[in-house]
């Protein structure tokens, strides 16, 4: 018989699955029947949209005029060649959204992403072809590369490039995949309840988990106008932050980790009985740690990751408070103790 409920039951379980340097999997649970979809939806499509990369949008090759064009001395060509680097994924160095890039290529060589790597970008697809050219060739070429995201069409890029350059179409978004399937599961005896399991991968511009929180981002940022326009406040009362499964889970101690006897000892000796403390900690100030060795960190973020809370978690404003509050309460019953 179905209970008499007067408020939604709120999914509290969160476990994060790494495939590769690449691709997670996320599990999310449990979820009322129908609900599961209409989270796990909007999500999918805003970390296919909204997530930041990088993409070139324009290149210059000498003596070439057009996209149909070919090179003495290269066995591909202009079309195949511009193919060929749409699959190459960049990365901007230093925080900037924009720079030009010049190469030159002589002799007999194959190119590869790697070869394109140099004090400007990084080529986080180092293995990927672009051309081969023969001994007798020279041949130099130069790329705008570009922060975005979405996909924008060639047509939209060309009114606004420098002279002599070819505008590509830019996919910026550095998400190749992120499917999601709702699987059924037992909850107090009531079998409708739902999980969610995200699967995730990226190009190596960004990491996957890093993309999923973005995501989650957007999506807060863009239902925050309905509380705006409204004039109500979202944000859960104290009470309800102490109580809930999150705190519970931070407030924990490091020990409930089941993390091995060398990383548990490191902590202690640094005086961190807390997930809590773990989690407010940038990754250079864990590595930071004494005696805190690869293996040792490497299994501390792993844990922490699989909880929901990894290092450097952004947390709510309000939530942080309170959170923070806590933790000195125990530190001062700690200290009393």
């Amino acid at each position: 018989m179905k209970k008499i409920t007067t408020s939604l039951y709120m999914p509290h379980e969160i476990e994060i699955e790494k495939v590769d340097e690449n691709r997670v999997k996320i599990y999310t649970y449990p979820f009322q029947s129908g609900f599961a979809v209409t989270v796990a939806h909007p999500l999918r499509r805003l970390l296919l949209g909204s997530s930041a990369g990088y993409a070139v949008t324009a290149i210059k090759i000498d003596g070439v005029k057009h996209e149909f064009d070919s090179i003495r001395g290269m066995l591909e060509d202009v079309s195949l060649f511009i193919l060929n680097l749409k699959n190459i994924r960049f990365k901007i160095k230093d925080d900037a959204n924009k720079v030009e890039v010049n190469y030159t290529f002589t002799g007999y060589k194959e190119i590869k992403g790697s070869d394109l790597e140099n004090e400007s970008v990084e080529v986080v697809t180092p293995d990927v072809h672009l051309a081969t050219i023969n001994e007798d060739t020279e041949l130099n070429f130069s790329l705008i590369i570009e922060k975005g995201i979405g996909y924008i069409p060639s047509e939209e890029l060309r009114d606004n490039l420098p002279e002599e350059y070819i505008g590509i179409d830019a996919f910026f978004t550095p998400v190749r995949k992120a499917v999601y399937n709702i699987e059924n599961m037992l909850v107090e005896d009531d079998p409708t309840f739902e999980k969610i399991v995200f699967d995730i991968e990226t190009d190596g511009q960004i990491p996957p988990i890093q993309a999923f929180k973005e995501a989650i981002e957007a999506l807060n940022e863009q239902i925050s106008i309905f509380s705006k326009a409204i004039d109500i406040d979202v944000a859960a009362p104290q009470d309800d932050y102490v109580n809930s499964v999150e705190m519970k889970k931070l407030l924990q101690n490091v020990e409930d980790l089941g993390l091995s006897a060398r990383s548990f000892n490191c902590l202690d000796r640094a005086n961190i009985k807390h997930v809590a403390e773990l989690s407010l900690m940038s990754e250079l100030e864990l590595k930071g740690l004494k005696n805190l060795g690869k293996k040792s960190f490497e299994e501390i973020t792993s844990k922490l990751e699989s909880i929901g809370f990894p290092v450097g978690y952004k947390f709510d404003d309000d939530f942080l408070a309170v959170l923070k509050k806590k933790l000195e309460e125990l530190k001062s019953q700690t200290q009393e103790a």
